[in-house]
């Protein structure tokens, strides 16, 4: 089993920064891609951004192309997301998920793994 926590989700206001960061512990996945995934209320889920285990692959959605960041820490079980420029069409949940396939993907949506998500709200 992973169990996965985020954390650094809030209220922000449009333009604004925010940095989510998830820790990792339970089953060693360092070889597994982890990546962050996005669901707004009535819409579908969202693959935002995704890293494989090396960091040498990284996604990110066209939407948050330019403004969000994914980096990863294997030594400290920890994926962040720094997500610049902000805009109200960012409010959603969070999601943080890990990859235990070891198989890169881009659909973050179907990692083994995923966190209870953080709230992200960005005003006008």
């Amino acid at each position: 089993q992973v169990q996965l926590v985020e954390s650094g989700g809030g209220l922000v206001q449009a333009g604004g920064s925010l940095r989510l960061s998830c820790a990792a512990s339970g089953r060693t996945f360092s070889r597994g891609a982890m990546g962050w995934f996005r669901q707004a209320p009535g819409k579908e889920r969202e693959s935002v951004a995704a890293i494989s285990w090396s960091g040498y692959t990284i996604y990110y959605a066209d939407s948050v192309k330019g403004r969000f960041t994914i980096s990863r820490d294997n030594a400290k079980n920890t994926v962040t997301l720094q997500m610049n420029s902000l805009k109200p069409e960012d409010t959603a949940v969070y999601y943080c998920a890990a990859d235990t396939t070891g198989k890169w993907s881009r659909v973050v949506t179907t990692y083994d793994y995923r966190g209870q998500g953080t709230q992200v709200t960005v005003s006008s």
